[in-house]
Order: C-alpha cells, then sequence, then structure tokens
C-alpha cells in the first residue's frame, strides 16, 4: 500500500480545512469532522486503500487495516498540520461537538440489552407456536390434534412447559444482559433476576419490616423493573469497588450490592417501575383498540422510516410484555408489532426484487438479488440502504404495501405469540388460527409493492439506469485490482487457524462493532474470553503489536494475515490492564504466549472483553470459514482458509 497517497486521497475526499481532530486504533481512522455534507464518499468508496467506513458517536472513521492505518495517519498528520490525538482525547473533542438526545441514547440501551437475548425469547416463542399448532380447534379439523391424539398430550405439555420458561423468567436474561450493559457483575445481574422471580414470592403475602407493609410481588414475565433493579446494582457495585480495600472486596461488595438492591426493589423501585410497565402496554392496547386497522395501516407506513432513525430498537421491550401478557391470561392482544414489521419487510423485499427484474446493472442486479433473499427473510438493512433508498421511489412503493397489508391485518385480527424472523417465515410465530390469513397479508403487501415499483420504474427507465456501461477508465481500474488480487494470491496455502484464546466461540456478526460485525476487516470468528492469557493462532510474524497492547497481528506462514484484537474500543485504555510479552518483527509459535488481559476489570471499565480473530486478508482467498464450535480452549481449531 502506498500509504502517502492513500493518505492524501483521504485528506482530498474530507476536505483538509473539515478536519478537526485525528486519531487512530488497531484498525481504522478516527476523524472528528466539521461538517460531514462535505465528504466525497464515493471517493473514499472507490479508494483500494480504504475498506470501509462510518460514523459513530461524534467519530467518522475509516477503515485502513492492521499495520497500515499507523503509517496512514503518521502521513495524514504531517500533511494536515493537525496534532496528534489519543483516542480519548478525540472522544472528548467529538463529545463537545455532540448534541445529547436522551431518546436516541435510551433506544440504543434498549437494543444493547436485547439483542443477546433475542435467541432465547425466539426459541420459547417457537416452541409456543408448536404447542398452538398441538393445542388450537378448528386448524386440522374441529378438535384439536391433542385431543384427536391423546397419546401426544404428553409431548405437548412438555413443550408447553419449555415455551413459557424463557418469559416466566425474563427477568434472569434481562438481569444478566442489563449487568453487562451497565458495566456490573452479570452473575449478580442474573442474580437480581432470580430474587425477583423466586417461587418463594406469593402475590397477595406482604412482609413486616420495621412497620411497613411490603409487598412479596413475583416479577416474572417483567422487563422494566428488572432494569432499574440491575442498574441501581451497579451503582452500587462500582461505588463499592472504589470504597472498599482489596481484602474485603471481593467478599462484601456482592453481597452489599445485592442486599441493599433486593430492599430497594421490594420495597419502592419494583412497585413503580411494575405500575409504569403496566401502564405502556395498556396504553399500547389501548391504541390498538381504539383505531383498530386505521392504526395497523398507519403504522405500516411508517414503519420502515421508523426503521431508518433506528427507533424500532426499542420495539422488543414493548413486545415482550405484549407476548407476555398473551401468554399469562390470553386476554387477545399478542404481539401486532411484530406482524406490522413483517409486512413492511416483506414490502421493502418485494420493492427491491422489482429493481431486480428492472436493472441491466450487474453489479446491481447481484446486490438486489441478494437482499430482495435477506429482505424477505426479516433482515431489510442491506435492501433499504444498498437499493431502496438509492433510487427512492422503491422505498416509497413498498410504504404503500406495507400500509395496506398491515390494515388488513389488523381488520382480520392478526397477531403474533412469539418474536422470530419478521417476514416469510415469521408465520412460525404467529397465533395459530391467524396463520392462513398472515399469509394472505404478506402476499398481498409483496404484491402491491412489487407491482407499483415495477411499473414506476417501467416508466421510467432513466431512474433505474442512468448510467450505462462502466467507461474504459473504469474498466481498467478494475482489471488492475484484479492483477493485483491475482498477485497477492501467490503463495497462499489451505491453513487452520486455532483458537486464541479460552472461551465461547461466536459468529463475528454477533460483535457490538460495526467494522466486525459486519466483516469490513475480513471473515473470522469472535470468542467471548474466561481466562486472561492470548496465544499464538498459527506460525508466522508479528506484524502488529501496538503500545496499547490490546491487539496483535500475526502473518502466517503459510499466507494468512490474522488481526487478534481484544475489546471493543479498548484502545482508550491505553494499555491499562494489558501485559505483552513479544515485539513487532517477532517470529511466534503457534501456542506461544502473545500477552495476558484482565478481564474482570476491562469490564469494570465500562469495556466489552470479546476477543475478535479476524483474517484481514480474506479476499485474497477462495473460503475462510468458522468452524462451528461452542466453548473452546486456546488452541482448538477455530477459522478455517481455502486457497483459490
Amino acid at each position: 500500500m502506498d500509504h502517502k497517497k492513500v493518505a492524501t486521497d483521504v485528506i482530498k475526499a474530507l476536505h483538509q480545512d473539515n478536519i478537526i481532530a485525528a486519531a487512530h486504533c488497531a484498525t481504522r481512522l478516527r476523524l472528528v469532522l466539521k461538517d460531514d455534507s462535505k465528504i466525497d464518499q464515493q471517493a473514499l468508496d472507490d479508494n483500494p486503500g480504504v475498506k470501509g467506513t462510518f460514523k459513530t458517536n461524534g467519530q467518522y472513521q475509516v477503515i485502513i487495516g492492521p499495520g497500515d492505518v499507523n503509517n496512514v495517519y503518521d502521513e495524514l498528520i504531517k500533511q494536515t498540520g493537525l496534532s496528534e490525538a489519543s483516542t480519548e482525547e478525540l472522544k472528548k473533542v467529538a463529545d463537545k461537538g455532540k448534541k445529547f438526545n436522551p431518546i436516541m441514547a435510551f433506544i440504543k440501551l434498549l437494543s444493547d440489552i436485547f439483542v443477546p437475548i433475542i435467541p432465547a425469547l425466539v426459541a420459547g416463542g417457537l416452541l409456543m407456536a408448536l404447542n398452538n399448532f398441538l393445542t388450537s380447534e378448528g386448524l386440522f379439523g374441529p378438535k384439536a390434534l391433542v385431543a384427536t391424539y391423546p397419546a401426544i398430550k404428553g409431548f405437548s405439555d412438555m413443550i408447553q412447559v419449555m415455551s413459557a420458561a424463557p418469559f416466566i423468567f425474563m427477568p434472569i436474561l434481562v438481569g444478566m444482559s442489563a449487568a453487562s450493559r451497565f458495566g456490573a457483575n452479570r452473575f449478580l445481574g442474573a442474580a437480581v433476576g432470580m430474587i425477583m422471580t423466586t417461587p418463594g414470592l406469593v402475590e397477595g403475602k406482604y412482609w413486616n419490616i420495621l412497620g411497613m407493609h411490603v409487598s412479596q410481588a413475583n416479577y416474572q414475565y417483567q422487563v422494566i423493573p428488572v432494569l432499574a433493579a440491575v442498574y441501581i446494582l451497579s451503582v452500587l457495585e462500582k461505588w463499592l469497588h472504589k470504597k472498599l480495600p482489596a481484602a474485603v472486596d471481593f467478599t462484601f461488595t456482592p453481597l452489599i450490592s445485592l442486599m441493599v438492591t433486593g430492599f430497594l426493589t421490594f420495597i419502592i423501585v419494583g412497585p413503580v417501575m411494575r405500575g409504569l410497565s403496566d401502564a405502556i402496554t395498556a396504553g399500547i392496547v389501548w391504541l390498538y383498540d381504539t383505531l383498530g386497522f386505521v392504526g395497523t395501516g398507519i403504522f405500516g407506513l411508517v414503519y420502515s422510516p421508523i426503521v431508518l432513525t433506528g427507533l424500532h430498537q426499542a420495539f422488543p421491550a414493548i413486545e415482550t410484555q405484549l407476548i407476555a401478557a398473551f401468554t399469562q391470561n390470553h386476554t387477545g392482544y399478542g404481539d401486532f408489532i411484530f406482524v406490522v414489521a413483517s409486512m413492511a419487510n416483506v414490502a421493502q423485499g418485494a420493492a427491491c426484487f422489482a429493481i431486480f427484474t428492472l436493472t441491466k446493472n450487474k453489479k446491481m442486479k447481484g446486490l438486489a438479488s441478494s437482499a430482495t433473499v435477506s429482505a424477505c427473510l426479516g433482515i431489510t438493512e442491506p435492501a433499504l440502504f444498498g437499493v431502496n433508498l438509492k433510487y427512492r421511489f422503491p422505498f416509497f412503493c413498498a410504504l404503500v404495501g406495507s400500509g395496506i397489508a398491515s390494515a388488513l391485518a389488523g381488520l382480520t385480527h392478526v397477531i403474533a405469540v412469539s418474536l422470530g424472523s419478521a417476514a416469510f417465515l415469521g408465520f412460525l410465530s404467529i397465533d395459530a388460527k391467524s396463520i392462513p390469513m398472515y399469509i394472505l397479508c404478506e402476499l398481498i403487501s409483496f404484491a402491491v409493492a412489487f407491482t407499483l415499483t415495477f411499473l414506476y420504474g417501467k416508466k421510467n427507465k432513466q431512474l433505474v439506469d442512468p448510467v450505462a456501461i462502466t467507461s474504459a477508465t473504469e474498466q481498467t481500474q478494475v482489471e488492475k485490482k484484479a492483477a493485483d488480487l491475482i498477485n497477492q494470491e501467490a503463495g497462499l496455502k489451505d491453513e487452520i487457524v486455532y483458537a486464541p484464546v479460552a472461551g465461547q466461540a461466536e459468529s463475528l456478526s454477533a460483535v457490538n462493532d460495526k467494522v466486525f460485525s459486519t466483516k469490513m476487516m475480513g471473515d473470522g470468528a469472535a470468542i467471548v474470553p474466561s481466562q486472561g492469557e492470548i496465544f499464538a493462532p498459527v506460525n508466522g510474524e508479528i506484524t502488529v503489536a501496538y503500545e496499547t497492547k490490546h491487539a496483535y497481528g500475526i502473518k502466517s506462514d503459510s499466507g494468512a494475515e490474522v488481526l487478534m484484537h481484544i475489546g471493543i474500543d479498548t484502545v482508550e485504555l491505553k494499555g491499562k490492564y494489558f501485559e505483552s510479552e513479544v515485539t513487532q518483527g517477532q517470529h511466534v509459535d503457534k501456542g506461544q504466549k502473545l500477552g495476558s488481559f484482565d478481564i474482570e476489570k476491562i469490564k469494570q471499565a465500562g469495556y466489552d472483553p470479546t476477543v475478535m480473530v479476524v483474517i484481514t486478508n480474506t479476499a485474497n482467498y477462495a473460503g475462510v470459514d468458522r468452524i462451528e464450535t461452542d466453548q473452546v480452549k486456546s488452541g482448538d481449531r477455530l477459522v478455517s482458509v481455502t486457497a483459490r
């Protein structure tokens, strides 16, 4: 890479007088800009030295890659005359110019807490849907299947128990996830949830505490009360960690935190927050009852715009309450938000498919085809941002299809009884009696959105393909990139990259960092560490070893370029809680210790310690695949790479 040229190109695309401050971490330039509208995004997207860009927390981040980013940064500082800044200093600069939005901050908080526990709720919900198939009358005849075939009643009863468990003990799941988000010990968070759902609590009974009658309320199915309780726990725990001497901290911090939180929860927090939770749910149900199909139709029209703002991330907190109410007493409301989301997602997928049929641009055809499948399975971001918003009219045509289908679903009282894939596969989450109408509404949503988009696009062809084939110059650039890629591939071999740390292995897409989750840096795997030691995953040369000791890069003897990044944004710790035993340029053997890190102190400092293992030259391989594993020890097989 020509670091000087990449720096020059980045400065030109951003405009030198538009850059306020600059810093870098192991993979990306982190910049604070005066005006984002001045960015030449197309120039950055076309630059072979830039792997991707995005904006977060007031910073515009340009992904360069390990080993190169520091050289590009040095050139950028030299050419602009800016002072070098740490990521912490940059964050302060970004925060000065950023208006705090409490609503968006709260929505992001809910998203961070609920996204990790959704798989458990989906599993419980689908089991609930299966039980509905077995017990609903009129679905497979006048009698339910359990009545027609009594032999399966035991199976149905067991499914019922399994399906109810994640919702009954939801406070435990929420408590654990919320504790991680608030920077508390997640097992203490789970303990708070256990205290609030223990079978020893009896509704209607009271404790007599110093003359106060404290209700023995059970908080099964509840969300908001446990969020408030765990927040109090986190504040107490952090305060006690700072105040208590190390000799007694380990024993008395958990004891005092849990005991004080428990008392406050049952005396004040629980009753108040339960009342608030019930009021929110009742208000939403009231709107549904009052506006009926008109309300769901309007909701269908605005759901996709809501997705653009990120406000939809708050919906799972509401949906779980609606599902819990249905599970407890079968009030008949269920989750109508899921139904509307499904109609909106399918409509956006249909509009995207219409562009696939209309466009002659091969690149757009490929993007539209994959984005259509993704949207019809419930993930609409590729269709929204990659296709529909680019052309604009497909997005608005989809809103019409979504609004009509949502109104019909509201008119016929289609509801979901669980979370799941909000699209065609969503029928698994729908109340059994509503499944036929749900499928019909989905088909209507698809048909209306596709037809409107296709007809409008056919009439206005210039909107679909405004530019014909790429120019000769662009074609030459493409060919040059292909030739460069072939040259880079020389000498690569198949190999296995082994786990550098012990812990829970997971997909990179589950990581709470856009650079890694979207695989801008390359494919690989992630590990939630259980031990604070990191070892070489391959034989090779250390290419990256930062002073902050939070990231290592190794080029294996077989050609794989492996980045190991310990934690998310841990560069801001400036090496605190990290130790390194290797230097750049050193050759290491697989299994050789690279360094260590203090997991608990990293968590207490408010950082996620997840270790990302990324093959940064993924594009040079025919395949980079995570080896499906759950718990791994350092040295276990983690990722396989296949040469072309």
